[in-house]
C-alpha cells in the first residue's frame, strides 16, 4: 500500500473515529495530531489508537511509542505501514 494512499485513509479513519467535522484534505500530513491544529487530546489519541488496532490490527504499544506515532498523519501512516501484518 502506498504511503500517500495510507495518509488519506488513515486522515478519514482520524475523521470517523473522532466524529470529527473536517475533510481530509482539512487535514496537513505534517500538522501535529495531539495538541495541535486539530485540537486533539489524550483521550482522542487512545481512541484513535483502538481505531488503528480495530482496522489495521497494529498495536501501539505503550506511551513512549504512541508520543511518536502520534506526532502527525504522516508518521502515523508510515508506523502503521510498516507494522501491517
Amino acid at each position: 500500500m502506498a504511503h500517500s494512499n495510507l495518509n488519506e485513509d488513515v486522515k478519514k479513519l482520524i475523521i470517523t473515529s473522532l466524529k470529527l467535522d473536517k475533510q481530509p484534505a482539512d487535514i496537513g500530513d505534517d500538522e501535529p495530531l495531539v495538541g495541535g491544529g486539530l485540537g486533539l487530546d489524550s483521550i482522542d489519541a487512545l481512541e484513535l489508537a483502538v481505531a488503528i488496532e480495530r482496522t489495521y490490527r497494529v498495536t501501539i504499544p505503550d506511551e513512549k511509542v504512541g508520543k511518536q506515532v502520534f506526532a502527525s498523519v504522516a508518521s502515523l501512516a508510515k508506523y502503521v505501514g510498516e507494522h501491517l501484518a
